[in-house]
This record gives structure tokens, C-alpha cells and sequence, in this order.
């Protein structure tokens, strides 16, 4: 006889939603265990062992991180994501160093009641509401023509990153080649190169 297995629940789409500025960086998780255990990852594998040692790095994310260790233990118990960005990562945003923004902006925003560690941004917060695809349009069109809102004064932002509270999802729309898988765009620079 075969499993049972019960349709999942459907989300409503008219709910919460937060909408933040994606910032074109790498990913990076910053891991920490019940036992003190520290470990360091991009978005495919981890950069360092369960004592922290670097194994590999990912734009210098685990050496910044191995760095910042006793600073970063205050973020908890838990798995901690966010984006490494800036000098030489993808557009650069015009910085002379390297950010780790965390993306959980329910906990680490300003407005929180958390103290996030001084070494950490987090992702600018561009609209918090009931979901309607105006205030994400709004949204889009305010970092296209005032920049980013993590790096004020770089004009050229990548985009928006949707979350969806009640269904735990995330959604991102980008200023340019919206409408373009990943893959198509990595084919059509290099052919561009060539």
C-alpha cells in the first residue's frame, strides 16, 4: 500500500511581506553550535572545519569571519546568512572594504531589541506591508533611480529580495534582465566577450 501523503497547506498570497535591497555579493553563513562549535560557509560548502580552521576561502569571507570570531559568537546559537559584499565582489558598490549584511532583518535591524556585532550590517529594509506588487514596483523603482540604499551613491543596485512571512519564502525581482535566468545571463556575457 502506498504512503498517504496529505496536499501541503496553501499560504495566502495578501500577507506580510518584507521587501529588502539585494545586494550583489556572495553568500556567507556564519554557523555556530550548541558546544561552541564555529564554522564558516558560502552558499555550496564550509569555508572552515568545526574549530574554525580555513579549509577554503570564498573572496576572503572565511579569513574576515576567522577574524571576527569572538565578535561573531554574540550572534548565537543558530545558522546566521548573509551577503559578503563590496571591494572586488561582483559590482563592487563603489567601497573600499569588504560588509557582511545578515538577512534576518526581523532580528538584526536597527529598530530590533537585538545587539547585532558591530562587524555586521544588515540588508536595508525598502518596504514592510501586506503583499502588492505596487509597493514592490515602488520599491524597484526607487533604488533604479536614488541607488542603493546599502551603499548610497552607487547607482547601479541589483534589485529586490521579496520575503513572504506567513509561507517563509523568499522572491527577488532585479532592475536589469528580470525576466532572464541566471544561466542565460553568465551565456550571454561570455558571448558578448568573444
Amino acid at each position: 500500500m502506498l504512503e498517504f501523503k496529505a496536499f501541503p497547506k496553501i499560504s495566502r498570497l495578501s500577507r506580510d511581506i518584507l521587501v529588502t535591497e539585494k545586494i550583489d555579493g556572495t553568500n556567507g553563513i556564519i554557523a555556530i553550535g550548541e558546544n561552541g562549535e564555529f564554522q564558516v560557509g558560502s552558499r555550496n560548502k564550509w569555508l572552515t572545519d568545526e574549530f574554525g580552521n580555513i579549509q577554503s576561502d570564498n573572496a576572503g569571507f572565511a579569513q574576515w569571519a576567522t577574524q571576527h570570531r569572538d565578535e561573531l559568537m554574540t550572534l548565537g546559537v543558530g545558522y546566521h546568512y548573509g551577503e559578503w559584499w563590496g571591494k572586488g565582489i561582483q559590482r563592487g558598490y563603489g567601497l573600499s572594504e569588504k560588509r557582511f549584511s545578515l538577512f534576518n532583518v526581523s532580528r538584526w535591524s536597527d529598530e530590533s531589541d537585538e545587539v547585532r556585532p558591530s562587524c555586521c550590517h544588515v540588508v536595508p529594509i525598502l518596504f514592510a506591508g501586506t503583499f502588492d506588487t505596487l509597493d514592490i514596483a515602488y520599491a524597484l523603482s526607487m533604488l533604479e533611480l536614488n541607488g542603493s540604499v546599502a551603499s548610497p551613491g552607487f547607482m547601479r543596485p541589483e534589485g529586490v529580495v521579496i520575503f513572504h512571512t506567513p509561507s517563509g519564502h523568499c522572491y527577488k525581482k532585479t532592475i536589469e534582465n528580470d525576466e532572464k535566468h541566471k544561466g542565460e545571463l553568465s551565456y550571454n556575457s561570455n558571448a558578448q566577450q568573444q
